[in-house]
């Protein structure tokens, strides 16, 4: 009888295990391991980009909750006079340090492997004003990494980034934003 009573404990175990497994599967958490954000502004008299490196991004795929900052400080520009321009008179980063994402990640699959359309809707912060938003982007899940890949429009005005007349020609009214973050599993 206590074979028996083994048996079934054993059993009911391994019914329990299996049915824990899925789930902690889909509850695993991302963290990026690396980054690359980028803007680009065409404007009359020249073209205007920089590149951060040093972004941080985290998914849960469960429930599909996603959250990026950026740093502003880390844009790094081809010249030093943009970079502290961008810093001092247009992002204001003294006061405005980071610019943030929150919200959720639809339209994907762990299970798929590869590339596959999906679409992120939250909340993008910039220069302090929350704007929703629905970016479109690539996901692709590779073995245990996964990307996330968007290029989309920023228009200065609904972020009350204020240009100053005498650069109308030097600064487009929309900037071009590149997002790129590799993650992998998070582990405790």
């Amino acid at each position: 009888m206590a074979l028996r009573i083994t048996s079934q404990v054993m059993k009911c175990l391994i019914l329990l295990f299996c049915l824990c497994l899925p789930t902690s599967t889909l509850a695993q958490k991302f963290i990026s391991e690396s980054s690359t954000v980028m803007f680009f502004s065409k404007a009359t008299v020249e073209d205007i980009s920089a590149r951060n490196e040093k972004s941080l991004c985290l998914l849960e795929v469960a429930t599909g909750n996603i959250a990026f900052s950026i740093p502003i400080r880390e844009f790094q520009f081809d010249k030093s006079l943009m970079q502290e321009h961008f810093n001092e008179k247009y992002m204001e980063t003294e006061k405005f340090p980071k610019s943030t994402f929150q919200g959720k990640l639809i339209g994907y699959s762990q299970e798929i492997k590869g590339a596959q359309q999906a679409h992120a809707q939250g909340k993008l912060t910039i220069h302090g004003v929350a704007k929703e938003v629905d970016i479109q982007g690539t996901v692709t899940f590779d073995q245990n990494h996964m990307t996330l890949a968007s290029k989309f429009v920023v228009r200065l005005e609904d972020y009350n980034i204020q240009l100053p007349q005498i650069l109308w020609q030097n600064i487009a009214e929309t900037i071009e934003v590149s997002l790129d973050f590799t993650l992998k599993p998070y582990e405790k």
